[in-house]
């Protein structure tokens, strides 16, 4: 089973990706229901892929994904990006393993997820 975790600030969106995801069999945490460092809680929870939102409120999903590619011990962890306006080229430079435009299908979610 598939640990995902979400970092997405839209409390609907993370209902029905918990809602989908837990269908599909994956395990999921939420990173907005963590407060302080989100490196410290990407190393508590040990996910397998992190889908991480580029606006998440006051945080700065790009550079949540710099920082991780710039710690030893977190540059390997699979990072999706996702965004409602395509900034893929942004991501896949700051080092992405994948983007998902919004509104994405839940079958490209999964596909991406697993593979």
């Amino acid at each position: 089973m598939l640990k995902v975790l979400l970092a997405e600030d839209d409390d609907t969106m993370v209902s029905l990706l918990k809602t989908l995801l837990g269908i599909e069999g994956f395990q999921v945490a939420t990173l907005m229901d963590q407060k302080g460092d989100p490196l410290e809680t990407i190393r508590r929870e040990k996910p397998d892929v992190v889908l991480l939102d580029i606006y998440l409120g006051d945080r700065n999903g790009l550079e949540i994904l710099r920082q991780i590619r710039l710690s030893p011990d977190l540059k390997t962890t699979r990072v999706l990006m996702t965004s409602g306006i395509d900034r893929s080229e942004e991501c896949f430079s700051a080092g992405a393993d994948g983007f998902l435009l919004k509104p994405f299908m839940p079958d490209d979610l999964i596909h991406k997820l697993s593979s």
